[in-house]
């Protein structure tokens, strides 16, 4: 993830990000949305409630991710998610599928989507990574989306 920069408000005036949050380990997916939208908030940037959908797990994130981008009603789509080791091998398909899927989009669309999606060993760690601080992990994913939205904005104009 990138730092927590800020942007000035004139490079984000215009810029509509979705969204997509799961709602398994809600404890921890609640958190990280919360970082995300303050983050945005910061910016100037109103997230509609519309705008903001639930994905039962990590693993149907691209795919919610990839019909929003489609939709052409959206600059970029923050993913927000949380997948915590187990006593089987789920964990990394699990992991491995959401971070392929995001990438394929992405590079096929050119439309940012940010991977805030956690992949933990435990509990503890997931819950530290998405409290309400400077250190969330949802921030950053927003910050990472609005950032690369400015840079290829910025590319595209010169």
């Amino acid at each position: 993830m990138t730092q927590d920069k800020t942007v000035t408000r004139g490079d984000t005036t215009e810029t509509r990000i979705a969204i997509v949050v799961s709602r398994f380990n809600t404890e921890v997916t609640s958190g990280l949305l919360k970082g995300a939208l303050a983050y945005l908030g910061e910016q100037g940037i109103a997230v509609r409630p519309d705008a903001i959908k639930d994905a039962p797990g990590a693993f149907e994130i691209p795919l919610i991710a990839q019909t929003l981008v489609r939709s052409g009603r959206f600059d970029g789509v923050i993913c927000l998610g949380c997948v915590v080791k187990g006593e089987t091998a789920h964990f990394e398909y699990i992991s491995d599928a959401a971070s392929k899927g995001l990438m394929n989009v992405s590079l096929e669309t050119g439309v940012p989507l940010t991977f805030g999606i956690l992949t933990t060993y435990t509990q503890d760690q997931a819950i530290a990574r998405s409290l309400d601080d400077a250190h969330n992990k949802g921030r950053e994913a927003a910050a990472a989306c609005v950032e690369t939205i400015t840079t290829i904005r910025q590319i595209s104009t010169h």
